[in-house]
């Protein structure tokens, strides 16, 4: 069960559904997910992954937030408010899309089943708000090398663990860290051969305290 609808039964899921006025829209791989810039919404990734991409005026290319199953988003939560942003499909992704306006009417509170979806979004929001503030934490590092190691240790805390499996290509991590991907891959390189890491493939093996 997908944690917005924690604590809500399914016959109550159904019936919270339709008093939103939901829907489910399907989008092949590496296709815009609506309109950023007009769409009032909440979206829910059910199926699939995708991307908020930020292309500033020079072209340059910057991930914004990684979307992935049971991820939310909307342009109220997200980092969509850009004409320069848009979300992007990695893959076949399915989405559940509620209208903002229908969440925030009065009368709905007149349901259990309502207020306690209310609590779980402000819950996720919450969640998205502390995973916002690590890549500032990221960003915010000013060589190549620091925003790794940053990266390495905030993933490490929130899994519990010293091997970290990269949700995404080398290519899409220069662009999450919004650094030249030929220059940190050599900076991997030498994190490498001075005893920090280890990689293979996607893997990385944290060797540092």
């Amino acid at each position: 069960m997908h944690k917005l609808f924690n604590k809500i039964s399914v016959k109550e899921q159904k019936r919270l559904l339709k008093l939103l006025e939901t829907s489910i829209l399907s989008y092949p791989k590496n296709t815009a997910i609506l309109s950023v810039s007009n769409d009032n919404v909440i979206g829910v990734v059910l199926e699939g992954k995708a991307q908020i991409i930020r292309t500033d005026y020079n072209g340059n290319r910057t991930i914004i937030e990684e979307l992935e199953e049971e991820s939310v988003f909307g342009t109220t939560i997200s980092s969509l408010s850009s004409d320069e942003c848009e979300i992007i499909t990695k893959e076949n992704t399915k989405v559940l899309i509620i209208d903002y306006d229908l969440i925030i009417k009065k009368e709905n509170t007149n349901y259990a089943y309502y207020n306690q979806f209310i609590k779980n979004l402000l819950n996720i929001t919450t969640e998205i708000i502390e995973e916002k503030n690590d890549r500032i934490e990221i960003l915010t590092k000013k060589s190549i090398r620091d925003k790794l190691l940053e990266y390495f240790n905030i993933y490490s805390k929130k899994h519990g663990s010293k091997i970290i499996y990269l949700p995404f290509s080398f290519t899409d991590l220069s662009d999450y860290l919004a650094v030249d991907r030929s220059a940190m891959s050599r900076e991997l390189k030498n994190l490498k051969e001075e005893g920090f890491i280890e990689t293979k493939d996607r893997k990385i093996t944290l060797l540092y305290r």
